[in-house]
């Protein structure tokens, strides 16, 4: 998306979250970061686009749930176990899909399919021919979740029959539109964890590798984004993990100083507490009051903060 399009006031625009498996956790971070920094911007953006997992995040976006919380929750969880099996996800003791069925029913309010249409756009490939659908639509909350469901499902890791939707089978929307979009001319902020042409992703340094289009997304060449590629579906420890949601918190901050949308001059404070903090037990005290928040401030001393050294300069005079 052009700088200027999200400068100027008014102009329309939507939010696409890409595929991302485990790595969903970056995407949370995202959301957490313009929750707190930029609300006005999840709250104006005219559509939103999510496949795979990252079609739970853009409706938890849109249904204005505690969702992300417990996405959070049931990956941290999910990756515990996962981890103790040889197979990992492949192990017949995992059932990541019907946790999820059972995480949307429980978190989803009953009204979800009435605020998600029109709204909410889930990225789905089509069984019988392989064609990339995008359904906005949705009858009841149960439909809505079996959008959802069948835009996770990627054969073989969740199982080998795919679910269906209004009588029609589907895979994960990220087979054919990684980072899904429904027009070329449309201003969209995309989201990914992984390191591409895209507003808020990773930056790896040197960015001097190619960049290539696979599934229809933008992913850099590179020795970090092939570790991130098995962290999606081979989950890693939960330190890497909670360091992914801090990560996606950054990148967010970044991106909203560049297009002016942000400053750190401004005092604000956190408006929802970072639900990746109950996940720290060794920290023992909660965070100090200060100009930014608990996630920014942990940004500030965050491994993969590199190059962004300017950023930190007026917090270190305050």
């Amino acid at each position: 998306m052009a700088e200027e399009d999200i400068r100027a006031p008014g102009t329309p625009f939507s939010l696409s979250f890409s595929g991302s498996g485990f790595l969903v956790l970056y995407q949370v971070g995202v959301v957490q970061s313009l929750l707190e920094l930029a609300p006005e911007l999840l709250r104006s953006a005219c559509k939103v686009y999510g496949s795979s997992a990252g079609s739970l995040i853009a409706a938890a976006v849109v249904c204005g749930t505690n969702l992300g919380k417990r996405i959070i929750e049931y990956f941290f969880e999910s990756a515990r176990e996962v981890r103790k099996t040889i197979l990992g996800p492949l192990s017949p003791k995992c059932s990541l899909l019907r946790n999820i069925r059972s995480l949307l029913q429980r978190t989803l309010p009953e009204n979800s399919h009435q605020v998600a249409s029109g709204r909410l756009h889930i990225s789905l490939t089509r069984v019988v021919d392989g064609q990339n659908v995008m359904v906005s639509e949705f009858n009841s909350k149960e439909d809505l979740i079996q959008a959802l469901l069948c835009s996770c499902f990627l054969p073989i890791y969740c199982g080998f029959i795919p679910p269906s939707y209004r009588g029609v089978r589907y895979v994960d929307g990220g087979f054919t539109g990684l980072q899904p979009v429904s027009s070329l001319e449309e201003a969209v902020i995309t989201v990914s964890p992984f390191t591409g042409e895209l507003d808020i992703c990773p930056r790896d340094c040197p960015a001097i590798f190619y960049c290539f289009q696979i599934f229809n997304g933008s992913i850099q060449i590179s020795i970090e984004n092939l570790c991130r590629i098995s962290y999606a579906l081979f989950p890693p420890s939960c330190v890497i993990l909670d360091d992914m949601y801090f990560q996606g918190y950054q990148d967010t901050a970044l991106f909203l100083c560049r297009n002016g949308k942000f400053s750190l001059r401004q005092k604000r404070q956190p408006k929802v507490e970072p639900a990746a903090w109950q996940h720290r037990p060794d920290t023992a005290t909660p965070p100090r009051t200060s100009a930014l928040s608990f996630c920014a401030r942990r940004c500030l001393w965050h491994k993969l903060l590199r190059w962004q050294l300017p950023l930190c300069q007026h917090v270190w005079e305050n």
